[in-house]
């Protein structure tokens, strides 16, 4: 009888690195830490601007500054991840990512802190797709939904955590510190990435890139990014708007005839002919629009017309991104045993009807309320990220995972900056309208024209605009018809994403049933 010996250190080691989930553990670092940077700054803003002396509009652009990096850039690090390969590109986006951030944090001036988000935003850029390609190479169709339920779950986590972690840093060091904490994060993921992640394997190697296609869509989602960040502040009809908008058309048309003339385009049109891909860009956009939306304006809603205090309204949203965590790994179970179409279908219903309550809000709605909505809000849009992740990706060749996953990212990034936009117009609109009429109501007279124009902004993020010397009651008639006509937009915006929702629900019905393959028979 031959005693039974261990298997030697490096044949364990060798199976670990072969494991599929090697390659999630390798890459949660990177994706949690762009997650993180998407909402960690927030919480910066204030002691960035007293520290640099920034205006405010200049303190937007340390946000927009770093989605328009991220979005300009997502379809050609795509490609770059297909042509070059996921891992090393992947590798160079954790490197750049980490590098930006410390340039972040040396900033002497705001200019200098945005140019440096900008170039942040790029090498995010690099590292979200190749991650997500990575997944896709790794992972067999039949575990693909398991893998993305938890992807799902570490943005969320990260997401949720990024308020909380950055007050903490700023309250116990200064700004600074919410972009050194991506160098601990960012070695770890260096390190992770060149100890589990296989051998650097190009999906597309013999492809080429498409310099006319790049200048053609990262033209068009400049000018769109560009209208989207600007209109809320100067106006949908300013020529500014107006003219980055008509650019963004006129170049997106433009790179939509030219990907159908070379031989190896940067977006293989072809892809789109699957309906399931198709499809799930599509309600990536409805999902993104409402999540971002809700977010948002909900903020506004809990701090400033129910006077909450941050941490409050951190623990109340938190029914929402909790769920959203927990959710999503068995989310992606699901879709392993039934496909993406019941769960998306499911989850566009669900979200839908917590938009719909949260379309019902008053000034004294209970905390009780509140929690069932987010509840709802939250166990839809795990779903329906993950469904429609699995929609995009995994139906499309392995060969253009990289491109797959940067459409879906595209999708994501520009659907929250629709929500934002388009419904703080609908918001913006409708306070302008309505709070004359509760300025009558509570016998104050209703503002003029020019009044209203300086007033809906503060209005729109639930504050009032009190006369000087103003005795309480006229505070009270004041605050009360303000905060009404804030709700009277919440009202309507919020309605708008729940309809986007249902129509998503009925739109998920022609997605393709069954189980995950190894991708349609696409012809380039």
């Amino acid at each position: 009888m031959t005693a039974q010996t261990a298997a030697p250190p490096e044949r364990a080691v060798e199976r670990l690195t072969r494991s599929p989930w090697a390659t999630l553990v390798a890459i949660a670092f990177g994706v949690m830490m762009v997650a993180l940077d998407g909402t960690i700054v927030a919480v910066a803003n204030p002691a960035i601007g007293a520290s640099l002396g920034a205006s405010l509009a200049e303190l937007q652009w340390v946000t927009h500054g770093y989605l328009l990096g991220l979005a300009v850039f997502l379809i050609t690090a795509g490609k770059l991840g297909d042509r070059f390969g996921h891992r090393n590109t992947y590798l160079v986006g954790v490197v750049g990512f980490v590098a930006a951030s410390v340039a972040i944090a040396l900033s002497s001036g705001v200019i200098m802190l945005v140019a440096f988000r900008i170039v942040q935003g790029v090498f995010g850029a690099l590292l979200l797709p190749s991650a997500m390609g990575l997944m896709r190479a790794s992972f067999p169709p039949s575990k693909l939904g398991r893998a993305f339920g938890v992807f799902g779950s570490l943005i969320g986590a990260a997401t949720a955590g990024g308020p909380i972690l950055g007050g903490l840093l700023v309250d116990a060091f200064n700004w600074e510190a919410v972009f050194y904490i991506n160098v601990p994060v960012g070695v770890i993921a260096l390190g992770l990435g060149l100890w589990l992640l296989a051998a650097n394997r190009p999906t597309d190697p013999g492809s080429r890139m498409d310099l006319p296609g790049i200048v053609l869509i990262s033209v068009a989602v400049f000018a769109l990014v560009w209208a989207l960040v600007e209109a809320p502040s100067i106006g949908w009809g300013d020529p500014v708007t107006l003219g980055s908008l008509g650019a963004a058309i006129l170049f997106g048309l433009a790179f939509v005839l030219w990907e159908r003339k070379p031989e190896q385009p940067l977006v293989p049109l072809a892809l789109f002919a699957n309906p399931s891909l198709a499809i799930g860009v599509v309600l990536m956009v409805f999902m993104a629009v409402s999540l971002m939306g809700s977010l948002f304006f909900i903020t506004f809603y809990l701090q400033g017309v129910r006077g909450m205090s941050p941490a409050q309204t951190g623990l109340q949203l938190i029914s929402m991104t909790a769920t959203m965590a927990i959710v999503s790994p068995i989310a992606g179970r699901i879709l392993d045993r039934v496909g993406a179409r019941p769960p998306t279908t499911v989850g566009l219903l669900s979200a839908g009807a917590g938009m719909f309550l949260l379309s019902r809000l008053t000034l004294d709605t209970s905390v009780a309320y509140l929690s069932v909505g987010f509840v709802l809000l939250g166990v839809g849009l795990s779903l329906v990220m993950t469904g429609a992740t699995a929609a995009i990706i995994g139906n499309a060749p392995v060969r253009f995972a990289g491109v797959a996953s940067a459409v879906q990212q595209a999708a994501m990034q520009l659907g929250g900056s629709l929500g934002t936009a388009v419904l703080g117009a609908v918001m913006s609109a409708t306070i302008v309208t309505k709070l004359p009429d509760h300025y009558s109501a509570f016998g104050q007279d209703a503002p003029s024209d020019g009044a209203l124009s300086a007033m809906q902004s503060v209005i729109a993020q639930g504050g009032a605009v009190l006369p000087e010397g103003a005795e309480a009651d006229t505070v009270s008639a004041v605050t009360t018809a303000s905060n009404l006509a804030f709700l009277d937009g919440l009202h309507l915006a919020f309605l708008i994403a729940a309809g986007l929702l249902f129509a998503g629900a009925i739109l998920s019905l022609f997605m393709r049933g069954g189980k995950m393959t190894d991708g349609p028979a696409v012809h380039i």
